[in-house]
């Protein structure tokens, strides 16, 4: 059965803009609360300065999910609920559509050059969280995943898809949206959320905006053609043009009042051209003047080995007796015969840039040494087939499971003894995390958030160079390391007591908030 399909709701009334270039859109200063009297706010007012935000997605878990970012999406807003009024935007897919059946409407964006006009639900999670949907189905109620169609490729009209998104959020940052509620400060994440920022300054409005970077590789790079329909004047356009290309991404650079990435040393990085993406030395500018920062992801709750309902048997840092009947269910589901020697995981997405090439061409030496390798994941069909064709070759050692299932992979966790994490880059990575959170010890290539994240030779195992040699040598420290029990235990006790919530994080996030809205002050 197709998901419903929303019926419209009466244009709601506008007044004309005077001079802020798009007409029907009337900037209203959000109101913000007073700091205490005496010199600087103290902390309570700084929070209640920052209390609504609108945290703007393209994807989150709860509904559709294609990456890192719907786990973020996901788990930060609910962190930082207790302390902040905020609430979601993501765009009306066929699977939010279908998981809302509380969806009310309650406002709507008007149309835009090329941008057709949009309906604004409002549903509310089981825990509380409202979220607000971009009602558009010519633009959301299709099939496919947030990005691509069915055979992996691009939307047509993806530039469209999510500037309709990012406009949304500018204008209802701007209160002209007729919710009734006006955020403080956006929250953007990544290149489809981006131009929110440009949106916002160019409509004159003083709302802070924060941009959080989840993949700089990523930027939302369309023809410059497409600025007309997109609502961007020529003058507007030169300050988001890419190589001649209209990028998203750097729109939201050079219009924010903060930008972030997922990990402190991922933004260190990404300043430099190896990593830059092109984007170094305005990056590197944003870095010297306070308005680049890091701050390292979270996981939420459910990934506790002692309550996890997807797992076979549970343990905790005293009784590893579940770890081996995780590993045994592992080893079933994939095929692989029982044995005593370490089981190494991969849990990826299949592309290039998380090393799957290196982690193949490691698994001779895996298998020789009495080891074996488990694979779940999906996505490039060359990788994918490279994959497959090294567990035809060796039955025995090499499991694979093609595509994703949940259950499958926090059993993967909870039942390998290594996570193997070869990635070329890297800007914040939850798979080590979770490994680590059930006793599964990341062996890793030296960078981004991964540095962040494992202590080599405590919580895990870290290497310098993304070469098949230098993976070689560290899966020897690792049959070392399985040789010697105190080792492994004492090392898998403080893979698991490393801190990783949210609550940290969003602490973190609090600040950058605070910081940013002291900017519009």
């Amino acid at each position: 059965m197709s998901p419903p399909r929303l019926s419209a709701v009466p244009a709601i009334p506008l007044v004309p803009a005077a001079d802020n270039g798009e007409r029907g859109i009337r900037v209203r200063r959000a109101p913000k609360l007073r700091a205490v009297e005496g010199g600087a706010p103290s902390v309570t007012a700084r929070i209640e300065r920052a209390r609504r935000v609108l945290f703007v997605t393209s994807e989150m878990a709860d509904y559709i999910k294609a990456g890192g970012l719907g786990d973020v999406a996901a788990s930060l807003p609910r962190a930082l609920r207790g302390r902040s009024d905020v609430r979601v935007l993501i765009p009306g897919y066929d699977d939010v559509i279908a998981r809302a059946p509380d969806l009310r409407l309650v406002g709507r964006v008007p149309a835009r050059a090329g941008i057709p006009a949009c309906d604004i639900g409002e549903a509310t999670l089981a825990d509380g969280l409202p979220v607000l949907v971009l009602v558009c189905p010519e633009l959301y109620q299709r099939g496919g995943s947030p990005y691509v169609d069915g055979a992996g490729q691009d939307w047509s009209d993806n530039a469209v898809r999510f500037a309709a998104l990012s406009r949304a959020a500018a204008v209802i940052a701007c209160g002209s949206a007729g919710l009734g509620w006006q955020p403080e400060l956006l929250h953007l994440n990544d290149w489809p959320c981006a131009l929110a920022a440009a949106y916002l300054r160019w409509y004159g409005s003083d709302v802070p905006a924060l941009l959080t970077i989840h993949n700089l590789a990523y930027q939302g790079l369309f023809p410059v053609e497409l600025a007309e329909a997109l609502g961007v004047s020529p003058e507007q356009a030169e300050s988001i043009l890419f190589h001649g290309r209209l990028s998203f991404l750097q729109a939201g650079i050079v219009h924010a009042d903060q930008v972030n990435t997922v990990s402190v040393s991922y933004a260190r990085q990404i300043t430099g051209p190896e990593q830059g993406c092109g984007l170094d030395v305005l990056l590197s500018g944003h870095a010297a003047s306070g308005r680049l920062s890091g701050i390292v992801n979270g996981i939420d709750n459910s990934w506790d080995p002692r309550t996890d309902l997807h797992l076979t048997e549970h343990f905790d840092l005293h009784r590893w007796e579940g770890r081996v009947a995780n590993k045994r269910r592992v080893q079933r589901a994939l095929g692989l015969p029982h044995g005593d020697g370490p089981l190494f995981a991969v849990v990826s997405r299949l592309v290039h840039q998380k090393g799957l090439d290196l982690s193949c061409a490691v698994a001779h030496q895996i298998a020789a040494a009495g080891g074996q390798l488990a694979i779940i994941g999906d996505g490039d069909p060359r990788i994918a087939a490279e994959v497959a064709t090294l567990s035809r070759r060796f039955p025995s050692s090499v499991g694979v499971f093609a595509g994703f299932d949940e259950a499958l992979a926090r059993k993967m966790f909870a039942g390998a003894d290594f996570l193997l994490m070869p990635s070329r880059f890297e800007p914040c990575g939850l798979s080590q995390m979770y490994a680590q959170r059930f006793g599964c010890l990341p062996i890793a290539h030296a960078t981004g958030g991964l540095i962040d994240t494992i202590e080599d030779g405590v919580t895990g195992l870290l290497f310098d160079s993304a070469d098949a040699d230098s993976l070689r040598r560290c899966v020897q420290r690792a049959f070392r390391t399985y040789r010697l029990p105190s080792l492994l235990s004492a090392m898998r006790r403080a893979a698991m007591l490393r801190p990783s919530s949210w609550e940290q994080a969003g602490s973190h996030y609090l600040n950058l908030y605070d910081r940013a809205m002291e900017q519009r002050a």
